[in-house]
């Protein structure tokens, strides 16, 4: 069997990769893990362009047939980084804005990519997966979670907005679903996501790359042009719609920032402490 290759990228701008993703090709399937474990996995704008590069590089890499996003450490991804979002909050307010939109159109970005994204994309989440991490997995075409995997789109107890991963709820799961998620601010079990069909059966956590491997893997024993094929279609399905969808909601998230409960959730959090939100 031949050992695993570590893919190497450069960014944009040709400098060499950071530390916040590392790329390894086994057989026809590369691993995209996120190396961050010290904050959970949260997304701040280096992480996401070295995913979106990732994902770039990886596409153009002729023996890899599908893939496979995972997170180093105990969980998968914790969403936006709040403590970005709170740096941003000190700007002044013109300045605040258009950074808050630029930071939420990246993510949103990153989750287009996914989508378009020409070969399967399994997520394999141990651990926590909420708010734009919840997300992140949404993006991917399958979900194989771990027994101790949990789901939650959060956004509302910090006072926030889940723009994106509301659309993307909505699409994968329905509305009903989305809906209770996103307005609960509900953290669901990897049982209750496997009910709710967003994720296969739950494995035991030492099996979980194992098993998204072996299922990038059937992935990818098809033809590659059969499966390419057929990425299309259901990319082509997810359409216009959701795009403005995930536009819309990059916007909307982004205004939240601006508010008072906003503020307070971001500052909570990073404080440790129950939030106390404006009357």
């Amino acid at each position: 069997m031949d050992a695993p290759i570590t893919l190497c990228f450069c960014r944009r701008d040709r400098r060499p990769a950071v530390q916040y993703v590392d790329v390894k090709v086994h057989a026809n399937v590369a691993t995209i893990l996120m190396d961050r474990p010290q904050t959970r996995n949260a997304l701040n704008p280096q992480l996401i362009e070295d995913l979106t590069t990732a994902f770039s590089d990886v596409y153009q890499e002729k023996r890899v047939a599908s893939v496979v996003l995972t997170g180093s450490g105990d969980h998968f991804c914790s969403g936006i980084d709040l403590q970005v979002l709170s740096e941003i909050a000190q700007m002044p307010e013109s300045s605040a804005l258009p950074e808050w939109l630029a930071a939420w159109r990246n993510l949103t970005e990153l989750y287009e990519v996914m989508l378009r994204f020409p070969k399967p994309i399994v997520a394999a989440v141990d651990g926590s997966a909420l708010g734009a991490g919840l997300g992140l997995a949404l993006a991917a075409d399958l979900i194989v979670a771990s027994k101790q995997a949990t789901f939650g789109a959060i956004a509302v107890r910090r006072g926030l907005v889940g723009g994106a991963t509301t659309a993307l709820l909505s699409f994968r799961c329905g509305a009903a679903t989305a809906a209770r998620m996103v307005l609960t601010g509900q953290t669901v079990t990897a049982d209750q996501a496997s009910c709710w069909g967003l994720c296969d059966e739950p494995v035991d956590p030492q099996q979980i790359w194992v098993a998204a491997t072996e299922l990038a893997a059937q992935c990818a024993a098809a033809p590659r042009e059969a499966i390419q094929a057929t990425k299309r279609l259901l990319n082509e399905s997810v359409g216009e719609l959701l795009l403005s969808q995930l536009s819309a909601g990059a916007a909307g998230s982004a205004t939240a920032c601006t508010t008072e409960s906003a503020l307070e959730g971001i500052q909570a959090f990073l404080d440790r402490r129950d939030a106390i939100w404006p009357k």
